[in-house]
């Protein structure tokens, strides 16, 4: 189980811990939507396209680990490692996305707070750096909604 509780109020950074130890910190990146994070020794950095509904994640080098397609959107993709995890968005009022294998619900990522921002996941079968892009890019959507929401009022 990854879990990630917002450190501060004003960045929007998230200490990140897999059964109860810390891993990593999400620091969303100022100029582009998207963060970086280092985690078993490497750094990633996960920017978002001009429309913010594909995120690349890269290494160190600049090759490209994990690419999530149709962020935003009921279901999306993300391709890692010669795989393919597909998402469905649970519920258009809710906060929970489910990984789905051929169909079947078999992980999700979910916020467990709305006022802390807090976030649960349960991706099996998807690497530590992978699930953390997942998180991350999740936390930058919720971010930019609430940002969009708050402009409009």
């Amino acid at each position: 189980m990854l879990t990630a509780e917002r450190t501060g109020l004003l960045r929007g950074r998230y200490q990140l811990s897999a059964d109860g130890q810390p891993v990593a910190v999400w620091d969303p990146s100022w100029w582009r939507t998207g963060g970086d994070f280092d985690v078993q020794g490497r750094r990633y950095q996960v920017r978002a396209n001009g429309w913010g509904t594909k995120y690349r994640m890269l290494d160190e080098t600049g090759g490209e680990v994990a690419l999530v397609e149709r962020a935003g959107r009921k279901h999306w993709t993300v391709r890692a490692g010669g795989r393919t995890f597909e998402f469905r968005r649970a519920s258009i009022w809710g906060n929970q996305q489910d990984l789905l294998a051929d169909g079947v619900r078999v992980g999700s990522l979910r916020r467990t707070s709305a006022w802390s921002g807090a976030i649960e996941a349960d991706l099996p079968g998807m690497p530590l750096p992978v699930q953390i892009c997942v998180v991350g890019v999740q936390i930058a959507i919720w971010q930019a909604q609430q940002s969009a929401a708050a402009a409009g009022s």
